[in-house]
């Protein structure tokens, strides 16, 4: 197999696993952060990059709403939950 990725495929990718974080309201931010130093706010800043390389304007609260599903305050209001100690304490210690 080529080491250059195909474009289409990762488009596929990248929707099936932005799909799954819609799904996936369950899953925090923080735990996303915590586990694999991304989350949906990351996803958003990177589509927002991505698009001003090729020269689209998008704003970075159209694009949360595009990966959230939503807008961004609505998907917060019902479904993020407040951050626990622990929570903190391993993003923080991930920080350095």
């Amino acid at each position: 197999m080529s080491k250059n990725f195909d474009r289409e495929l990762l488009a596929d990718v990248a929707e099936r696993l932005i799909n799954h974080l819609k799904n996936r309201t369950d899953v925090q931010n923080i735990d996303l952060m915590n586990l694999s130093g991304f989350c949906r706010n990351c996803l958003s800043k990177w589509y927002v990059s991505a698009a001003e390389k090729k020269n689209i304007s998008i704003s970075y609260d159209d694009a949360r709403e595009m990966i959230y599903g939503m807008p961004y305050l609505e998907w917060k209001e019902k479904f993020q939950k407040k951050i626990t100690t622990e929570q903190k304490e391993k993003f923080d210690k991930n920080q350095v």
